[in-house]
């Protein structure tokens, strides 16, 4: 399959984009964008879904040598609770998508695109990201093992070895996350994500902030330094057991937090240095076109291979 589509869903996004597949790299002018309700009805949410996808397909099927008998693989960075070798989701509960409970995605999904020619394939969005993340390097790493974080409005995370998730084992946390992991007593979706740094913010100040963490890092008052060098603590503390447990070579850092890398990335990678941690600090720039990138990769035949059988239910 020569031309394939990348998706990626967020709770309030959805992106789309073209991928020569032979390099995995974007085709210019087929990336799209748009905002999505993720609390309106499945036809709003699929309609929306499908207006941003046929953007896409529509300059896909524009582009000089393309053959219309061609099929197209659509591939999804899709968050969970989903089953993601039948593309049903399985959102309840969790504040979104949840008029797609029991929905089969490829089944209903396919009455909103303007071509029938498609298959669909879904992978979870952290193990998008960090795939994608593998994909941008300019060298593949000599230690395939890779961890890769996403930083914003929640915590995600990825265990990789040699691009293929690893959701289980000895060496790796439950289920492959450390949202849900405990640090200080609390979640860690709690301590490495927005609302952690705007609560800090108005403690330091009694200043409430809503904008989010750029908010803060353009303020870059002594407050801000102090949270920010906070968090890197914070953050070595908490991923340093992982990473020496894995023997991680590589980790990607993604994420509307990550923007702000110039700010606790350095205090980050010293406390590092100071645990005898040696590995490659990585900061994507942009998430939703490297989670379109790590998605591309599950037309790659023989990364399917090893995959299909593994995809997680949930």
């Amino acid at each position: 399959m020569s031309i394939i589509i990348g998706v990626d869903i967020g709770g309030s996004h959805i992106s789309s984009a073209a991928i020569q597949s032979n390099v995995f790299t974007i085709i210019d002018g087929t990336y799209f964008s748009g905002a999505v309700n993720s609390k309106a009805s499945k036809e709003v949410i699929l309609e929306k879904w499908a207006e941003i996808i046929n953007h896409t397909i529509n300059v896909v099927h524009n582009t000089p040598g393309f053959d219309a008998d061609e099929k197209i693989g659509i591939a999804f960075s899709m968050p969970g609770p989903f089953q993601y070798q039948t593309g049903i989701a399985m959102f309840e509960g969790n504040d979104k998508y949840e008029s797609l409970y029991n929905v089969s995605v490829p089944d209903e999904l396919l009455k909103y695109l303007k071509t029938q020619n498609v298959s669909f394939r879904f992978l979870n969005d952290a193990s998008c990201f960090g795939v994608g993340g593998v994909l941008k390097q300019e060298q593949e790493p000599e230690n395939k093992k890779v961890i890769a974080i996403t930083l914003g409005t929640g915590f995600g995370a990825a265990f990789l070895d040699n691009k293929l998730p690893i959701t289980q084992g000895d060496n790796v946390p439950d289920n492959g996350c450390l949202w849900d992991k405990k640090y200080n007593g609390d979640l860690a979706d709690n301590c490495f994500s927005t609302r952690w740094f705007l609560n800090q913010y108005e403690q330091s100040t009694g200043e409430k902030l809503t904008d989010g963490v750029k908010e803060i890092a353009d303020i870059e008052n002594e407050h801000a330094v102090k949270i920010f060098r906070n968090f890197a603590f914070n953050l070595t503390e908490f991923l340093a057991p992982y990473i020496v447990d894995f023997n991680a070579g590589l980790l990607v850092i993604g994420g509307n937090i990550a923007k702000s890398h110039r700010l606790f990335l350095a205090p980050f990678e010293e406390n590092l240095k100071n645990k005898n941690i040696e590995l490659v600090v990585s900061i994507v720039d942009n998430t939703e076109q490297t989670s379109i990138l790590g998605s591309s990769y599950l037309f790659n035949e023989s990364f399917w291979e090893k995959i299909k059988e593994e995809l997680p239910l949930f």
